[in-house]
Parts: structure tokens; C-alpha cells; sequence
């Protein structure tokens, strides 16, 4: 047991603990701060020794000569003990004033800063202010409250190292064995509605915070650092048990991790604030991305790859919607290829201004259709590969009513007209109550995902070996696009309108990637072969006889044109054809358009998708 003493001088007192670090900051019995603690006899132990050389050294420097020595009285309190130091200073009080009861409650000391010792204080708990520990006051606005000995030498010492605990010992310090920190609301701060000043956010970057759960992470192999208030009760249950055993190493190692963890988030959080007021949109020198695992993945692309999902805590994805942060209606879990699928049919129906609807298969649309009515763009969308359609991931970019659903629920193949369409997975940005379910009743296991829409945006990272490519998304849409004509032959309104919509199809195919379309939807579409003259026959097999009348997108320019994929398109049938330009045959592509009167537009952007 830890002894502790009340050295009394007439109206003076203080308490005198065995490390010999308590120097009240008010010396007055009736007015000290631990004055009802030391009536109350509530958190000293018994087993005292009185009159200690310590004791009446200290006495007579407190209340000024060798008679307050004489005045040392030994206190009973054979029915508690102190336990240990415990520091909290958070910024998120959840739960904090049952924490700090059930710390008590074992017998630990509460020591705390500013608005986190009120809160205690308001529970009527026993806590001392820490700058009544440090006998330093807080300063600077607040910016010096622990960045002090008295607090980092408590948390740092060694217990078993001899030298660690005399020096904190001949400096009056006392060990700290539990620290319960959480940092200024940084993020909420700079991603607030109202953007605040540059001023109020550096403000908000917390500095004695982190430097203390930093020390108390490394030396966990004695003290239990606390950064999320969602491992209080566990925390409790730690400290009740053996604090010596594996498990309870294992688990301080455990918290270890999550706090320096917990820092790192939040200084990538203010680095990439900083670079956002001075990098002018340009990739940062140096880049981290805080990540939280939001689930474990039963596998990943194939059974054998463990997976999990994490959501992206970068400053730059606050609020902006899409695949991650979807609410899942019905369904089984999302598995990894859901994700990926999802993401890609999702982006890709977000990109269109009318009401749509992509089907995906393989990160690909398989079919896509614009129209004012859902109900009909959904079925239009499935004709164009109801084979690669089934199985597949439908997106919709308007919420899902009640005949939709109905639609969703029974549709037919055009295949046969017999088999009931099969989907992975249905994302919407909403849902009518009745329309969620009808969906509901097609399938135990379709997945019905809510997402807040997300078009194309922000920036693009993607993992090779040993490193990271950056990039800004694709967001370039057909209206910041000038179509070109360039052939004998112009493109009619409606070629252009088609053209639009077969150009923001492209843009979402794997490269090499060809999309044939008609009044708004997608005939067919060729993706990810290493030529791009096949790419053109599959997109044209695809149409089958729909390809008479059409028009023709690629994601880049044609290198060739005769007997290549221009005159192969314009043969089949295409009545226009938009490509980037760029090659040096493009006069080639225009000869052979004019041969068969083609319309030829080129747009000078590329699409490239690998």
C-alpha cells in the first residue's frame, strides 16, 4: 500500500505522499483543494508512517519551522487504498464521468486539466487540478497546462528501473499509471459547414495531447494510455484484474497501438489541411492517408485472399458520398468485389445529369440508359447484354419508387423472356418506404444499398508495387467538351445528343474501350482488350442489328482507319463517330468517314481507363 500524510501547522496543511510530489497551490486548511478529500479519509490508505525524515524535512519547508514537524499527524483509513495516479483530459467528455466513478470506486487518484476537471468537479468527484501536480499555472491561453515534468517524468519513469524512480522520487514526482487523453476537434473544426478562420484552426491543433499519449504509449509496459471512449468499460475490467498478466500486457500493447495510431490519424488530418492552404491543388510532397477499417471482408477478390473494407478519413472525403459510406437496406454483407463492382456502376450512373441507369459487370457497364422515366431506362439498360447484366450491380442516379421496385422485382430476361433478371446488388440515392419493400421481397440476399450521389471528383490514389500513383479523377463530362466535326459530313442534333451519351460511357469502359449507342442508351460496348480493333467488334456484335443508325466513341484516337476500326465501324452501319484526334493518321479516319459519309467529331481529350 502507498502511505500518504496530512502535515497540519494551525490553519496550514498539505498532503505529504511517499514520491513527495504534492504541493498544494493553496495552503490553507479551510480553503485547499484536497482539504474534503483529506476529511472524508476516502482515498488515503492505511498503513502510514509518521514522523518520516521526509516528512519533517517537508514540514518544516511548508509551514515554515521545526514546530509544524512536531505537528505531523499519522491518518487512519484502513478502509481504502490508493491504487494509482490516473491524468484525463479529454475534449470528448463521452462517458467520462462514469469512467472517473469506476476509477475511484478501485481507489485511484484523479488528477485532470481545465474543462475535464469541471466536469468531474460538477459530479462532485475527488480530482486534483493538474496545476496544483506541476505547481506551475496554466498559461498562454491554455497552450502550457502539461508540458511539464511533474506530468511527462510521471508517465516516462521505468518502474523497474532504479534510476527512473529516484530521479522522479528527488523531484518530487510521482508516478502516473493511467492516461485517458483525447485531442482538440481539429477535423470537426476545419470541415464545419462554416469554414473557420486560418487562426481558429491552427488553435485547434492540439500540442500537450499528443506529447502525452505518445509517452504513455511507449511506456505501456507500465502505464495504460485511453485516446476512445468506446474502451472505457474495458479499460475498468483491465485495471481490476492483474495488470501483470500476458493478457493484460497484450492488451496495453493494444492500446499502445490504437493511441499512436489515434495521433497519426490526426496529424495527417492537420498536415493535409496545412498543405490544402498552401499547395495550390498540387500533389504534396510528402502524403498520408488515415484510414478505419469499417468491416472485415469474408475474402477478397478470390477465397483465398483475406480482405477487409476500410472508409478514407482524409479531410479531402469529408462528406462527399459514394460507395463507402452507403447505407446497406437488405441484403447479405457487401463482399470485396461488391465494393468494387458497386463503386464503378455507382460513379459511373452519378456521372449522368438525367435520370439513369447503369448495370456493371466486372467494374464495366454492360448497359446504361437515359430517361425521363426510370421505368423505362431500366429495361433499355438490360437489353443491351442481358447475359453479362445477370449477376450484375444496377445503379440508379433518381430514387427507387414503388413500380420500379415492382419492375426490378419481376423483370424477365430478353434473353428468353423466361428467367427472372438476377442482381448482386441495387444502389439508389433513396428509396420510397413502399419501394424499399417491394425491392425487399425479390431476393433474402440482394444487397440494397442508399448512397449519397457521387459524380467524379477529387483525387485518385492507386497502389502499385512499392509505391502510389496520384492523380485528379476523371471529372471531364461531354458539356466541358467541344465535339468537333471534322468530316464532309455533320453530325445531326441528335447524333450530338447520342455522341454525349456515348462519350460518358466511354469514359467509364476499361481501355481499350468502344461504346455504340442510340437515343440515349447503350447498344454495346467493347473494354479492356490490348487492340482496339477488337474492342470494336465486340461493341458492334454487341448491337447486333441495333448498330444500323448509331454512333461510335472511343476512349482514344484511331492510329488506323482503313481496314481497321473506322471502315469496320462505318460498314457495319455507324452514322457517326467521335474520337480524341490526335494520331498522326487522323486525315486517314476523315478520308474514310467521308467515304461513306460518316460524321467524324473529334473531342481533344482522352478518356484512358486501365
Amino acid at each position: 500500500m502507498t502511505s500518504c500524510y496530512i502535515v497540519i501547522d494551525f490553519a496550514r496543511c498539505t498532503v505529504e505522499q511517499p514520491t513527495r510530489n504534492h504541493r498544494p497551490s493553496c495552503l490553507s486548511c479551510l480553503s485547499c483543494s484536497n482539504f474534503s478529500g483529506i476529511r472524508s479519509l476516502s482515498t488515503f490508505p492505511s498503513n502510514h508512517r509518521a514522523y518520516s525524515p521526509t516528512v519533517r524535512k517537508r514540514a518544516r519547508r511548508y509551514s515554515g519551522g521545526p514546530s509544524a514537524a512536531a505537528s505531523v499527524m499519522q491518518v487512519s483509513a484502513a478502509s481504502s487504498s490508493v491504487k494509482g495516479k490516473v491524468l484525463i483530459s479529454v475534449s470528448n467528455k463521452e462517458n467520462i464521468e462514469q469512467l472517473a466513478k469506476g476509477l475511484c470506486d478501485q481507489g485511484f487518484e484523479l488528477v485532470s486539466t481545465g474543462g475535464s476537471a469541471a466536469a468531474l468537479e460538477k459530479s462532485s468527484l475527488p480530482v486534483q487540478r493538474v496545476e496544483q501536480l506541476t505547481g506551475f499555472p496554466e498559461m498562454l491561453d491554455g497552450r502550457v497546462k502539461t508540458l511539464h515534468p511533474g506530468v511527462h517524468g510521471g508517465i516516462l519513469a521505468k518502474r523497474d528501473d532504479h534510476q527512473h524512480m529516484a530521479a522522479i522520487d528527488e523531484h518530487h514526482i510521482s508516478p502516473i499509471d493511467v492516461v485517458v487523453v483525447n485531442l482538440y476537434p481539429f477535423r470537426q473544426t476545419v470541415t464545419a459547414e462554416q469554414s473557420p478562420s486560418y487562426e481558429t484552426a491552427v488553435e485547434n491543433i492540439d500540442i500537450g495531447g499528443p506529447a502525452m499519449i505518445r509517452a504513455a504509449a511507449k511506456n505501456h509496459s507500465h502505464v495504460a494510455v485511453v485516446v476512445d471512449p468506446h474502451d472505457y468499460d474495458k479499460l475498468l475490467e483491465h485495471l481490476a484484474g492483474d495488470v501483470n498478466s500476458q493478457e493484460a500486457v497484450q492488451y496495453r500493447k493494444h492500446l499502445a497501438w490504437k493511441a499512436f495510431q489515434h495521433c497519426a490519424t490526426y496529424d495527417s488530418a492537420v498536415a493535409e489541411w496545412l498543405w490544402s492552404q498552401i499547395g495550390e491543388s498540387q500533389p504534396p510532397p510528402e502524403l498520408s492517408r488515415p484510414m478505419c477499417q469499417v468491416s472485415g471482408l469474408r475474402y477478397g477478390e478470390n477465397p483465398h485472399q483475406p480482405a477487409a473494407f476500410y472508409a478514407d478519413l482524409s479531410l479531402a472525403e469529408h462528406g462527399k458520398g459514394g460507395i463507402a459510406t452507403a447505407l446497406l437496406h437488405h441484403g447479405k454483407e457487401m463482399s470485396y468485389n461488391n465494393y468494387l463492382d458497386g463503386d464503378a456502376a455507382y460513379t459511373a450512373v452519378c456521372d449522368f445529369p438525367e435520370p439513369s441507369c447503369v448495370i456493371v459487370k466486372h467494374t464495366n457497364p454492360c448497359g446504361a440508359a437515359s430517361r425521363a422515366d426510370l421505368k423505362e431506362a431500366y429495361p433499355l439498360a438490360v437489353r443491351a447484354d442481358p447475359t453479362s447484366a445477370f449477376g450484375g450491380i444496377v445503379a440508379f442516379n433518381r430514387p427507387v419508387d414503388e413500380e420500379l421496385a415492382a419492375l426490378l422485382r419481376e423483370f424477365r430476361s430478353p434473353s428468353d423472356n423466361e428467367t427472372r433478371m438476377f442482381y448482386e446488388v441495387v444502389i439508389a440515392p433513396g428509396y420510397t418506404p413502399e419501394g424499399l419493400a417491394k425491392l425487399k421481397g425479390k431476393s433474402k440476399t440482394l444487397r440494397i444499398l442508399e448512397a449519397k450521389p457521387r459524380a467524379p471528383e477529387g483525387q485518385s490514389l492507386r497502389q502499385i508495387a512499392g509505391g502510389w500513383l496520384w492523380q485528379q479523377a476523371d471529372n471531364k463530362a461531354p458539356d466541358d467538351i467541344t465535339f468537333t466535326p471534322v468530316s464532309e459530313t455533320q453530325p445531326t442534333e441528335q447524333q450530338l445528343t447520342d455522341l454525349a451519351f456515348a462519350w460518358r460511357c466511354v469514359k467509364h469502359v476499361k481501355s481499350n474501350a468502344i461504346t455504340v449507342a442510340k437515343e440515349q442508351r447503350l447498344l454495346g460496348m467493347g473494354s479492356g482488350q490490348p487492340n482496339r480493333v477488337k474492342s470494336v467488334q465486340i461493341a458492334l456484335e454487341k448491337a447486333a442489328e441495333d448498330v444500323e443508325g448509331s454512333v461510335m466513341a472511343s476512349d482514344a484516337f484511331f492510329p488506323f482507319a482503313w481496314n481497321d476500326s473506322v471502315e469496320m465501324a462505318c460498314k457495319a452501319g455507324v452514322k457517326a463517330i467521335a474520337h480524341p484526334g490526335g494520331s498522326m493518321r487522323d486525315q486517314d479516319a476523315v478520308a474514310c468517314c467521308n467515304k461513306y459519309g460518316v460524321a467524324l467529331v473529334t473531342t481533344a481529350v482522352r478518356h484512358f481507363r486501365h
